[in-house]
């Protein structure tokens, strides 16, 4: 698989909102690892495993920045959401860095961490 952060990014995002964890299973590492604005980690079960209560509503991404490296890539961007969580809807913006990884296998995100923005 050839590196193309751009639609590896577009292919997560697309994944995410249509809750399609095959995919998800697929582009994420086996040591898969988010961590949130209060120091939460998810690891790649969990982070599949969140869609039995949570769905995306809105999802967009602008501002997308990649630095390239050997094996590695980061990615980050400004990620604008709706979703709703156990019933509750939520509307966030947030700043968002993916590290990808190359392995045997194709190019994997190893890692994401979200800090969120004011709404100004």
């Amino acid at each position: 698989m050839t590196f193309d952060a751009f639609e590896l990014q577009q292919a997560f995002i697309d994944a995410e909102f249509q809750a399609d964890t095959g995919a998800l299973q697929t582009l994420l590492a086996d040591d898969f690892r988010s961590i949130g604005d209060q120091g939460y980690m998810l690891d790649k079960a969990q982070w599949l495993g969140k869609f039995a209560d949570f769905s995306y509503t809105g999802l967009q991404s602008s501002d997308v920045e990649v630095n390239r490296y050997d094996r590695a890539a980061i990615v980050r961007y400004i990620q604008r959401s709706s979703s709703v969580w156990c019933g509750q809807e939520m509307v966030l913006t947030s700043r968002v860095s993916q590290t990808w990884i190359e392995q045997a296998a194709g190019w994997r995100l190893a890692g994401m961490q979200f800090s969120t923005l004011d709404d100004d």
